[in-house]
């Protein structure tokens, strides 16, 4: 692939990038209840992250460099999804029971 060709398609991989942070935040903002919003975020900032990375690894010559890159971007898959799970349970846990039924297994 020519030179240029990688420069557009580099940075085209970071605008869309920073365009599903923008859009995870405003999710994050806008979206009802935190359940939706845990959502938006989670989706929107893996895939920016990946996008950016994977821009990032156009514009890096060295091999070495990809691999860290690809490494962050995997070590950060499972900590968000770690995260949202750990949040979305404390909410549920926090919340009580609406329908008068008392459930020992969340505690």
């Amino acid at each position: 692939m020519s030179d240029i060709a990688l420069q557009w398609l580099s940075a085209f991989s970071l605008i869309f990038g920073i365009f599903f942070f923008f859009a995870g935040t405003v999710g994050l903002l806008r979206f009802p209840d935190t359940y939706t919003r845990i959502h938006a975020l989670t989706k929107a900032d893996n895939l920016g992250l990946g996008l950016t990375i994977f821009g990032l690894m156009l514009q890096t010559e060295s091999w070495v460099v990809v691999l860290k890159l690809l490494l962050i971007w995997l070590l950060a898959l499972p900590a968000s999804a770690t995260v949202s799970h750990l949040l979305a349970r404390h909410v549920r846990r926090s919340q009580p029971r609406t329908d008068g039924v008392v459930n020992r297994t969340l505690r």
